[in-house]
């Protein structure tokens, strides 16, 4: 579907007159309790409190409970658990056919079910206690912060045809905060991951765009525009948003197109979690707040935007000459500019050229762009800083070898996207910061091993979590870690996998821990064949967990494909029509050289063993690193 027909069908939707919103955004009845759930989440409880409430059935709303930001983690979950216990106790009795001689709590936790309710029903809920904490302090701060950006985000959502209403997302997902970070990665105000934020914009460890409110919607409306064009739905579509558009696509094929209820309710998709079912609901409670702000939050005044003055650098420069020959201090530099990365203000990286640097038209003396134009020859440089790196020696610690380079562990933990666990291995190479002053000797190790290469287009910072939103409910590792690959990495009922692009049999047994030869014999495979994209293959899961194979399985994909955009960039798109002989192996390895996961992402619905002649697809068109840095 062409841009220009998206805009005209979504222009047709929402303009008054000519449809209401409830055709747009449509809210059933069924659905009518779980919006005022949400809405109550947003604008009754704050941040100090929550409730326990049944997680499919949001009416039910067992107990508020307070848990002030001054508890610790310990406290805080033991009050929780606590309390949880007691109400699963009840609901267990209750569930054994006692039905008299109730006690006051007891009888009313049996009335906040229907009349009748079956003994079946009420066991089931007794595993479904769920605590919601309550975000209406973040989103009276995100009604105040949206005020900065709402023009700018209505103006941009119009012009790719997509309905205005959904600037209300950014409420769900971050409160409208800039420096929003989820633990698995996602950032900013739209809350981008990694990879998805890839085939949008900019993000490596110099420019993080996704950081930028101004990049990062322009990025939301493109990508929400297009899950529209494959779904035709704007529940699927915002749904598809968190969820990714595979998923969605597979749970619409099975309760139909139109099946937003059922969808909602009863898919049970082994990644479709409490956040992805209760997404778009979500959105419907926010976008009723933010149309109406002042009935939930008296007194809330959004922030005034602010007038910038932009203009594109002519070459590298270090970001503290520029400063001082701006008369601007570092700090209102990077806060004007926050999808300019950390490595800028540390100096271990110029600001890049060619970028748009922002900053308020009142903030310098003369006009932004005069003083750019400017700058002395001496501040301009034609290259990037090199970027520097130290292999791992057996017995190196991080700590140390932050010690050595005379950086900071977090430092090292941004620059390479390293977890939680900090984990490293012996053979691995660490980007350092450039700036840093040569290395000394790493304690219990080999000699430092530093190589230099050209700057590359690599992976973002880890940054703090935010939590306690819905984006901060628990998400399954499959669905996030790998957000918009529509390939599927989860493992069926019956242990069996499909084969993915860049898989062979040696991965799923180091995965499994267990010989290849085993999984030979359990599929009948004849010695040195291959398996093929597509193919299933049955596993062994005698050694570790349907869990841990899935998660090694993502990690695997997701640090092929971040390797894969160390040295590679998406430029632009094409669409191409299959001629007769043409197979998506030929067209895509070897016309255009783009890696079948790659293009999977541009094409989630298209079945690669069967491709007709006169099919359209779309190809994402590659480009080195050092053509574009």
């Amino acid at each position: 579907m062409t841009r220009q027909r998206i805009f005209i069908i979504a222009l047709l939707l929402w303009v008054p007159g000519l449809a209401g919103a409830n055709t747009v955004f449509p809210q059933p009845p069924e659905l009518q309790p779980d919006v005022d759930f949400w809405v109550a989440i947003f604008s009754q409880y704050s941040t100090d409190e929550g409730v326990l409430h049944d997680s499919r059935n949001l009416a039910v709303v067992y107990a508020r409970l307070d848990v002030p930001s001054n508890l610790s983690r310990r406290e805080r979950n033991r009050r929780i658990d606590t309390r949880r216990k007691e109400i699963r106790g009840i609901l267990r009795s209750l569930a054994s056919g006692k039905r008299e001689n109730l006690s006051a709590e007891e009888q009313r936790v049996l009335d906040l079910w229907p009349a009748g309710v079956s003994n079946e029903t009420l066991s089931a809920a007794a595993g479904r206690i769920r605590f919601q904490q309550g975000l209406s302090d973040r989103f009276r701060r995100g009604l105040e912060r949206a005020g900065r950006w709402r023009d700018y985000v209505h103006a941009q959502l119009a012009a790719e045809g997509v309905p205005v209403e959904l600037a209300a997302l950014p409420h769900v997902e971050s409160s409208y905060n800039p420096d929003a970070r989820s633990h698995v990665g996602a950032s900013g105000i739209w809350q981008f991951t990694r990879s998805t934020g890839r085939r949008f914009m900019q993000v490596d460890h110099v420019v993080d765009e996704r950081n930028d409110p101004f990049s990062a919607t322009q990025a939301a409306a493109k990508l929400l525009a297009y899950n529209y064009s494959i779904t035709g739905s704007w529940p699927m579509a915002i749904t598809a948003y968190n969820h990714g558009l595979a998923g969605v696509r597979r749970a619409m094929r099975r309760f139909g197109d139109d099946a937003l209820v059922d969808i909602l309710r009863n898919y049970n998709g082994r990644t479709f979690g409490f956040a992805s079912r209760n997404f778009y609901v979500a959105f419907l409670a926010a976008k009723m707040i933010d149309r109406n702000p002042g009935d939930y939050f008296p007194g809330v005044v959004p922030e005034a935007a602010t007038d910038y003055a932009r203009v594109v650098l002519p070459a590298y420069v270090p970001a503290q000459d520029l400063g001082e020959a701006l008369g601007i201090s570092m700090a209102s530099l990077a806060k004007h500019n926050p999808g300019l990365q950390a490595t800028i203000w540390e100096g271990s990286k110029h600001l890049p050229k060619g970028y748009e640097l922002r900053l308020p038209t009142a903030a310098t003396a003369a006009p932004l762009a005069s003083l750019v134009a400017g700058l002395p020859a001496d501040l301009l440089f034609d290259e990037q800083l090199p970027d520097l790196f130290h292999t791992v020696a057996r017995g190196d610690t991080l700590s140390e070898i932050a010690q050595a380079y005379d950086t900071r562990v977090s430092t090292l933990v941004a620059l390479n996207q390293l977890g939680s666990s900090h984990r490293i291995r012996a053979g691995e190479r660490l980007r350092l910061p450039a700036a840093g002053p040569a290395p000394a000797t790493v304690a219990a190790a080999a000699p430092a091993t530093i190589e230099a290469e050209p700057a590359s287009v690599l992976v973002a910072a880890e940054e703090p979590e935010v939590s306690g939103g819905l984006a901060g409910s628990i998400l399954g590792t499959i669905q996030t870690a790998l957000l918009s690959d529509p390939s599927d990495y989860a493992v069926a009922d019956d242990n069996t996998i499909e084969v993915q692009s860049l898989e062979t049999l040696g991965h799923f047994g180091d995965w499994l821990e267990i010989k290849t030869q085993r999984l030979r014999d359990l599929n009948g495979l004849a010695f040195r064949s291959p398996v093929e994209v597509g193919q299933r293959i049955r596993l062994d899961l005698s050694k570790i967990d349907t869990a841990a194979f899935e998660e090694r399985r993502v990690a695997y994909h997701r640090a092929q494909q971040d390797s894969f955009f160390r040295q590679h960039v998406i430029s632009d798109r094409i669409e191409h029509t299959i001629q007769p002989g043409e197979s998506i192996w030929v067209l895509a390895l070897r016309k255009y050289e783009v890696p079948l996961w790659l293009f999977r992402q541009y094409n989630p619905e298209l079945d690669l063993h069967s491709v007709k002649p006169g099919t359209r697809v779309q190809i994402p068109i590659l480009a080195d690193v050092a053509e574009v840095g």
